[in-house]
């Protein structure tokens, strides 16, 4: 068997893809740059969730299921940030764009379990302001820590099982042909492109996850809303009606630029045209949001930013 740039050429006369090409780092002229840029989001994403799942640790005050939650959607982007932007900026340092087929095939498992996990959280996150907001009286028993803990350790299990399906029959696959990826990261549905044998099942497994992962999730968030806001509509005084729409402001801003940028990669044609801008908006999901978690959290929270003040005046 004789190894040439990115395939291995066996003794049948039928060439398989050992190596993958992120084409991603094209669209980009001026590495440098990239580089600082990609270093400070990578750093401000760890600084910020990392603040974040100490100021629910260490105060008190915080140790309640919303903020439990919080506190695993912060590790959560932890996880995420980490599982691509360390890979980019180690091909920026090296000036390459080549990822080896295991490297792929673990990326997309993390991948894939980083955005199951967070549709599940999401949605398990918009439950608990709904018991919070229109069942107040009876929370404490219906939240309790233990249902809390059940729900974290569920989102983290479907996160698992997806991820682990998916990536074992990606695994599968016959890659012959092309090996350029036209992102800076390995995904399921680029890698899968790719394939020169039969894609029905992974196809399948795919648009069966994005239907209960992704719009399932996105239904009972919308309708859990809809019952929120009707019950804040309901409250006699402005006062009131915006205290506690504000302790669920976040958690909105947070599934419009997740679920958002989602559906501009997943719903739009997958002409060439429309490459860049997917591997764009794709970026935004995975690096940008998780960036912005701990700043709109912290912005919209008084007892986070109190737990931070004396996070920092320990220091």
């Amino acid at each position: 068997m004789e190894l040439v740039y990115g395939y291995s050429v066996e003794l049948n006369n039928q060439t398989l893809v050992t190596e993958f090409l992120l084409q991603g780092f094209a669209y980009f002229s001026n590495k440098s740059l990239i580089f600082v840029v990609f270093l400070t989001i990578f750093l401000m994403t760890v600084i910020g969730n990392s603040l974040i799942i100490l100021a629910v640790r260490l105060n008190f005050y915080l140790h309640t299921p919303m903020y439990f939650l919080l506190s695993n959607l912060s590790f959560l982007e932890l996880c995420y940030t980490s599982t691509t932007i360390p890979n980019i900026l180690t091909g920026i340092l090296k000036g390459s764009n080549v990822i080896s087929f295991t490297g792929c095939i673990v990326q997309v498992y993390l991948f894939t379990l980083c955005a199951t996990t967070e549709f599940v959280l999401l949605a398990v996150m918009a439950c608990d302001r709904y018991v919070a907001i229109c069942r107040p009286l009876h929370y404490t028993v219906i939240i309790n820590s233990m249902v809390c803990a059940y729900l974290a350790a569920f989102s983290w299990l479907c996160g698992f099982l997806n991820s682990t399906i998916n990536t074992i029959v990606t695994s599968r696959l016959h890659f012959c042909g092309p090996n350029s990826i036209d992102q800076l990261y390995c995904e399921v549905q680029p890698l899968v492109r790719l394939s020169c044998s039969s894609t029905r099942l992974i196809d399948t497994l795919d648009t069966i996850a994005a239907a209960v992962f992704g719009v399932i999730c996105l239904v009972f968030i919308l309708i859990t809303y809809i019952f929120i806001l009707m019950a804040i509509f309901r409250m006699p005084s402005r006062t009131s009606r915006r205290k506690t729409f504000s302790t669920c402001a976040s958690h909105v801003i947070v599934v419009i630029l997740y679920f958002g940028s989602l559906t501009f990669v997943y719903l739009l044609p997958k002409d060439s045209s429309s490459q860049t801008f997917n591997s764009a908006v794709s970026m935004i999901y995975s690096t940008v949001t998780p960036m912005l978690n701990p700043i709109i959290y912290s912005l919209r929270n008084q007892q986070v930013i109190r737990a931070l003040k004396n996070i920092m005046a320990l220091r």
